[in-house]
């Protein structure tokens, strides 16, 4: 019965999403949800990795960017479909994941996460020497200037990472209540009892960042053609990195809600700082929240709301 609730939910998401692109008539919010939704799915992604195993990324943007000019490469070869970009961003990166994985989850700690952050590095100064897809001059896509159902085709990107943030949420939901979560959570509280246990985590690991890699290179599929200009610095920012980290600590990294509420709440507050102010205010905030909540909610916001409820009742 829940399942089935769930499922509802999810298309009733979808549907919503496709709606408003014939409600809505200022293409600004399109571009700005878009922004929120691709944190969701990065953030969620983020957390199969760094929340339920415990082992920190700073990678996120050599997947994301990974996924982009996997896109860039379809768009210049095949001139192929949005579906195929986006399968083909999410294959290449998982086999990243997977391979990385392999090589990188034998380290423990600060050593994995400083591993994960020089692959950005190596990645991005491949990307800048490889002319076939701009180097560091940069590639410009241009949008097909009609999509099937929609009138134009930032609503089309704008659909699509909403099925995309329901997909992620999805997975998320079906790893936490799953053999593979219980695996997971169990690693991130004491991986060498869990290998004693009998715990598989070498594979369980690797499964992880596949399916994190994954994720994160679907969610960087669609780039070049919500920005039309795709050069390293931008694929690579380091946003990235600090957003999808910083929203799943917010939100709550112990449940798959979590890293949506977070990206929901920072990415929402960067939007309107970005519009309102500055874009430059845009790791500020994500400094000045993250710190506030470390202090007064190091369990996140799901966590203080589970906290709270419990208390109530016991009371």
């Amino acid at each position: 019965m829940k399942n089935t609730l769930l499922l509802l939910l999810a298309l009733a998401i979808v549907a919503l999403g496709y709606i408003l692109t014939g409600v809505v008539e200022n293409r600004y919010y399109f571009f700005a949800a878009y922004v929120v939704l691709q944190y969701i799915v990065l953030a969620t992604a983020w957390n199969i990795l760094g929340g339920y195993t415990g082992y920190v990324n700073f990678g996120t943007a050599a997947f994301f960017a990974t996924g982009a000019y996997t896109a860039v490469v379809c768009i210049k070869a095949f001139k192929a479909y949005f579906l195929i970009m986006l399968l083909a961003g999410g294959a290449v990166s998982g086999l990243l994941g997977l391979g990385i994985g392999y090589l990188t989850l034998r380290l423990r700690g600060v050593y994995f996460s400083i591993a994960t952050l020089a692959l950005a590095v190596v990645l991005q100064t491949v990307v800048m020497n490889w002319n076939f897809v701009g180097g560091a001059a940069g590639f410009y896509a241009i949008r097909p200037r009609e999509v099937p159902l929609f009138s134009n085709y930032v609503e089309f990107l704008f659909a699509m990472m909403v099925l995309l943030a329901v997909v992620a949420l999805a997975v998320a939901w079906c790893i936490e209540h799953s053999w593979v979560g219980r695996g997971l959570a169990a690693i991130r509280d004491d991986e060498e009892a869990a290998e004693c246990m009998g715990v598989p985590t070498l594979k369980l690991k690797l499964i992880a960042t596949t399916v994190s890699g994954m994720l994160m290179g679907m969610a960087g599929a669609p780039f070049p053609y919500y920005v039309t200009y795709v050069e390293p610095s931008s694929a690579f920012n380091l946003d990235y990195a600090v957003n999808s980290l910083a929203m799943p600590l917010i939100g709550g990294t112990a449940t798959w809600v979590g890293p949506a509420v977070g990206a929901i709440l920072l990415g929402t507050a960067q939007q309107i700082a970005t519009v309102t102010i500055s874009s430059e205010l845009n790791l500020l905030i994500v400094g000045v929240v993250l710190v506030a909540f470390v202090i007064l909610a190091p369990e996140g916001i799901v966590g203080l709301v589970q906290r709270m409820v419990k208390r109530k009742r016991v009371s």
